[in-house]
């Protein structure tokens, strides 16, 4: 089955750089909002953890535009502004470097679910924990390190952030955003389990449906037709995954 961007070389451009918007207009007004504005209270509290959510969720999103950057399926036709985009996303996600992330994604791509993969643990195949300690360790550098310390401190001391807020609403989404990514992302897509893997991409596809896709981790539980078919974006996933569940329909009827 051949699965190509069903909105062309000029819609496809333009969609995901709306939704890319959306996210990042999204994820830097509720920050705004959450901690310079906004006053954590008790009676407060509940709104501030549906906030701290939302900015998880959001945070998800944004590492995501950037993994459709090192596709280049989040601007197809140009690499300079692919780049540019991931660039910025992935150092106000974590500090991280959009061409080291760039390569050692193309490499799980190339070596899905062996040794030579960096997001795999071949030691730890089926154990979540373990598994999640290595992947910090491959990804979480000092570069990182750096960038977050600075950003709190700079919250903290230079824009007088209260310290409870500062946890709750910034350190704790983005925490929580690298297990969900992790988690969803990583872990359920290419563990090791009782069911065989359909093909060398070593990869499965969560069963959810459309919306429960998209607030897990914007539809990258489809994730085996993500490596079959890594030109399509994010939000053209779900249409694969509709066409996947059709041929095997149609396959079963014909059987």
């Amino acid at each position: 089955m051949r699965t190509r961007s069903a909105y062309g070389p000029t819609w496809q451009p333009l969609i995901g750089l709306a939704l890319a918007l959306a996210v990042f207009g999204g994820w830097v007004s509720l920050h705004a909002y959450a901690l310079f504005v906004f006053e954590l209270s008790w009676a407060s509290l509940p709104l501030a953890l549906t906030m701290a959510l939302v900015l998880c969720w959001l945070s998800v999103g944004l590492f995501i535009v950037s993994h459709d950057a090192m596709h280049g399926s989040l601007v197809p036709g140009s690499p300079r502004a692919n780049a540019a985009i991931g660039t910025v996303l992935l150092f106000l996600y974590a500090g991280f470097s959009f061409e080291s992330l760039r390569k050692a994604h193309f490499a799980h791509h190339r070596h899905a679910g062996t040794a030579r993969d960096p997001d795999f643990d071949a030691e730890n195949p089926r154990a979540f924990w373990p598994w999640y300690a290595t992947f910090l360790r491959r990804y979480f550098g000092l570069g990182s390190l750096i960038w977050v310390s600075c950003v709190v401190v700079t919250l903290w001391l230079a824009l007088d952030v209260p310290v409870p807020q500062l946890l709750l609403l910034y350190a704790a989404p983005a925490i929580a955003s690298s297990l969900q990514l992790f988690y969803f992302g990583t872990y359920r897509p290419h563990r090791h389990a009782d069911d065989a893997f359909v093909d060398r991409h070593q990869a499965r596809s969560d069963e959810f449906g459309t919306l429960a896709s998209f607030l897990t981790c914007f539809h990258f539980g489809y994730h085996l037709e993500h490596h079959q078919y890594p030109q399509l974006p994010w939000w053209a996933l779900p249409s694969a995954r509709r066409k996947a569940d059709a041929q095997q329909v149609e396959e079963g009827a014909g059987a």
